[in-house]
């Protein structure tokens, strides 16, 4: 972004495209996830929380029905008719540039859920610029997707709320993209609140407001970015989807939710040992969820580490969804005085988080870089993260 901020970087990018300034410019977080992996698409519960990386879309209408994106990412403009978005997802997505495919994505699920005439519509140019880092688990996807269908809920004047358009969202990523991801990241994008994380059924879409109390505690929370990428559209991510599925199935429930950690014994004896464990990660997760809602509460931050530890225990051992650099993050920060350590997000990748006093973030940075230096893997980028707001128009 040449030194800009993303909103500076999108209003220029507007420019180069049209010669003129934009209509507007929306802007969207991503989100880390304090706990509960995994556990959004069995129904569960999720605790994440908006970020202060953000994704700013720049837009302005034209006199025709086509939309027309670009981004810092991918400065080769992606024009398309809207009526023809039908044709393009889900079956055709592969004729335009993956990046492409979420925000048009966007406009094509938002045309459905709003029952709109695409002739009826003005047609826009939309610019993307953002400083949420691409696969790290920071939910970069979600942050597009909430900037843009903010922007063309204002636009086109559609009326949905803030759920409706976290739903929008996920239809997006699910249909259009083909990532068959839950709706936690479009939800804390959508309502992310400063100082604090969003405690969502996943089933409900009910969300209470948690305090987190981090910085009254003298606490941060550092993500170590592994720098190894992953991709949710392929392969494990949806291999892990159907065997929760299937393990649903062998219980006899709609979901997973649906089980407590007293029905494990009768599912390690009804199904095979892979799926099992698959299960067991995620009865035990949306435990340790509830759990630390309630700790927070009762005794605050300090109190959380063997949750966070237990969490990445069961991702590393029955989920098998961390990798070697995720697991030496945890490590090393935990050996340079972490309370508690975890990965975050989908996993075959992407960052660690952990939770650590103020006064430790340069020595679990240190203790991170020496860690993978020791282990030949390149060296991770390390920085701090503050819960923040959701979803808004900037200008």
């Amino acid at each position: 972004m040449n030194g800009h901020t993303p909103d500076a970087a999108a209003r220029a990018l507007f420019a180069e495209l049209t010669g003129a300034d934009p209509a507007g410019v929306w802007s969207a977080p991503g989100r880390a996830n304090l706990i509960g992996e995994h556990t959004d698409y069995n129904d569960g519960f999720v605790l994440p929380f908006a970020i202060a990386q953000r994704t700013h879309v720049a837009l302005g209408t034209r006199g025709d029905q086509r939309i027309r994106v670009v981004s810092t990412v991918d400065p080769v403009p992606v024009e398309v008719g809207i009526a023809d978005l039908e044709i393009l997802f889900p079956d055709g997505r592969d004729a335009v540039p993956e990046w492409a495919t979420y925000p048009l994505g966007v406009a094509w699920a938002l045309l459905r859920a709003a029952g709109l005439d695409p002739a009826a519509l003005p047609g826009v140019d939309l610019t993307i610029a953002s400083d949420v880092p691409i696969g790290a688990g920071l939910s970069s996807s979600a942050a597009i997707e909430s900037a843009v269908a903010l922007a063309l809920n204002d636009t086109w004047t559609l009326g949905l709320d803030r759920v409706e358009l976290a739903g929008v969202g996920r239809i997006a990523e699910n249909e259009a993209v083909g990532a068959p991801t839950g709706i936690m990241d479009q939800m804390a994008s959508m309502l992310g609140r400063a100082d604090a994380a969003i405690f969502l059924d996943c089933r409900s879409l009910q969300t209470e407001v948690v305090d987190l109390g981090f910085a009254g505690a003298g606490l941060s929370l550092v993500v170590i970015d592994t720098g190894v990428t992953h991709a949710h559209s392929t392969g494990g991510y949806g291999e892990r989807r159907a065997a929760c599925e299937r393990g649903a199935r062998i219980m006899g429930v709609p979901a997973l939710r649906d089980l407590a950690t007293s029905d494990l014994d009768r599912a390690e004896s009804m199904m095979d040992d892979v799926t099992f464990r698959r299960v067991r990660h995620i009865v035990t997760e949306n435990q340790r969820v509830l759990d630390t809602v309630r700790t927070l509460r009762e005794s605050g931050p300090r109190s959380i580490g063997d949750l966070l530890l237990a969490s990445h225990a069961s991702m590393r051992d029955d989920f098998e969804i961390s990798v070697p650099e995720l697991d030496t993050a945890v490590e090393a920060a935990m050996s340079a005085g972490a309370i508690g350590a975890r990965m975050t997000g989908g996993g075959f990748g992407g960052a660690a988080i952990a939770l650590v006093d103020n006064d430790r973030v340069e020595a679990v940075q240190e203790a991170a870089i020496a860690a993978f230096e020791a282990s030949g893997f390149r060296s991770p980028t390390v920085f701090t993260v503050q819960a923040s707001a959701g979803a808004a128009r900037e200008h």
